[in-house]
């Protein structure tokens, strides 16, 4: 009698644990982000990362202190405009550089704050030094 009863409790114990890793289906269906970054609100401007938007609390502070010039945010770039071959059409490849500005100098410094160095970043870095002999700044 002793042994059925401890096997109830096992197996009671056990459906209410099985059950629990079912109990919060909001938690399977909530988006999380590849590289863990968290989108961040800083002066009104939304952020992809804590780190970019770090940056930027810097490069303003830079440029209050007169150390940069003309900060800019998400400037887009192209790399290959649209092309058609045999009929086909290929969309055109874009680069957005997270900040453009202007130091002392009044050289323009394309910066990007990177976390994570993906293939495609890669390949396109190596585009826009080749189609604009712009080397970008990674943070």
């Amino acid at each position: 009698m002793p042994s059925r009863l401890l096997y109830s409790l096992w197996t009671y114990e056990f459906e209410k644990r099985l059950s629990h890793r079912f109990f919060y289906p909001t938690l399977h269906l909530m988006k999380f982000s590849k590289y863990h970054n968290k989108r961040t609100v800083v002066d009104g401007i939304t952020f992809d990362s804590r780190h970019e938007a770090q940056r930027y609390q810097e490069l303003k502070l830079l440029e209050r202190a007169g150390e940069v010039f003309n900060l800019r945010l998400q400037v887009p770039y192209e790399l290959m405009p649209t092309t058609k071959v045999n009929g086909e059409t290929f969309r055109s490849i874009k680069y957005v550089a997270d900040f453009v500005y202007e130091d002392k100098t009044g050289q323009t410094v394309v910066e990007d704050a990177k976390g994570m160095r993906t293939d495609v970043y890669k390949m396109k870095r190596k585009l826009m030094a080749y189609t604009h002999g712009i080397i970008i700044k990674e943070v």
